[in-house]
């Protein structure tokens, strides 16, 4: 008897705009509770959530917004800055965003008087994502559809600039070995560059294309993980440059890949978003079907929570939360 995996979302936050892209801080922050940053039209929002999967008095979720940045343009991506602290006089909280217009902001704020932006401009086209250096925070990597990976500082300068065979998708920067870079190519290439020698060191190589995301596996990097076409598809780099397990998991072509940050065998993937609605899936890979299956009006955006088996994804005028076990 096949069980029914397919489940509504646990949680839903009500937004003032149609979400594109919605992101946990994925690093400690010094306060209980979470940061979540999700971005609009013209805006991001940053909020902070509790759940009771956290074993406190809240019932369900408690959200509360800290702070909206006026943006002006679509946001495309959202990353968190390690600097960001929420115990510190006054509290810090740093992001930097790509946006419709090719163009990455670095946004600083004390959710007081100081709230500074400054934009970085070199991409001549889409900027796909963007991640901070985990340890210090004073780089960002971006890659975009002009077939670029570039490597920039927080005073806007370019420190490195690595040309692509096809447009960049994904970029992860290794937790501990930070001069290590992972770059995913839409044509189905993943590498690895060491950023000291500026030169790849490692290849890996998708059957299928197009790859639209890849992520690197933060409790256990030997493991890469991506989809491309319909499938989701799992590499061993220790094993071999070809997938060690690929699935086919979304008709409408997969969009999005992301590892959980507490299990290094649970994984969400996300479809385009359909006629009717995009598919959200969670995987463990002890298991040969999805594990969990929700639907989201014209769903964007995939962000695991820190610490707990559990996902947000933005929709229409909503953030909504899945929570699976592990």
């Amino acid at each position: 008897m096949k069980q029914d995996v397919t489940r509504n979302a646990a949680y839903t936050v009500d937004c003032e705009d149609y979400v594109h892209v919605v992101e946990f801080n994925p690093f400690e922050s010094g306060e209980s509770g979470n940061l979540i940053a999700y971005g609009g039209s013209n805006y991001v929002v940053v909020g902070m959530c509790m759940f009771q999967e956290e074993g406190t008095d809240t019932e369900g979720i408690q959200y509360k917004t800290l702070r909206t940045f006026h943006h002006g343009v679509r946001v495309d991506g959202i990353a968190w800055s390690p600097e960001t602290k929420l115990d510190s006089l006054p509290p810090v909280i740093k992001f930097c965003t790509s946006a419709a217009d090719m163009k990455i902001r670095l946004f600083t704020s004390d959710l007081q008087d100081k709230n500074e932006y400054k934009v970085l401009e070199g991409h001549s086209d889409f900027i796909n994502d963007l991640v901070f250096h985990p340890r210090e925070g004073q780089e960002i990597a971006s890659v975009s559809d002009d077939h670029t990976c570039r490597i920039w500082s927080l005073e806007g300068k370019q420190t490195a600039h690595f040309l692509l065979h096809s447009p960049g998708m994904s970029v992860c920067w290794h937790p501990e070995e930070t001069f290590k870079l992972m770059v995913a190519e839409k044509n189905g290439t993943i590498r690895f560059y060491d950023l000291m020698a500026q030169q790849a060191i490692l290849s890996l190589q998708s059957e299928q294309t197009p790859l639209m995301s890849a992520h690197w596996c933060l409790k256990n990097t030997f493991k890469v993980g991506a989809v491309a076409g319909n499938d989701w598809i799992i590499w061993d780099i220790t094993r071999s440059s070809y997938p060690q397990e690929t699935r086919p998991v979304h008709m409408d072509r997969a969009h999005s890949f992301r590892w959980s940050a507490i299990s290094e065998n649970l994984f969400a993937t996300t479809g385009y978003p359909g006629k009717m609605s995009s598919q959200f899936q969670i995987h463990h890979l002890g298991h040969s079907q999805p594990i969990l299956i929700g639907s989201v009006p014209v769903g964007s955006g995939l962000s695991w929570h820190r610490t707990l088996p559990l996902c947000a994804v933005g929709g229409d005028h909503k953030l909504l939360f899945w929570v699976t076990e592990i």
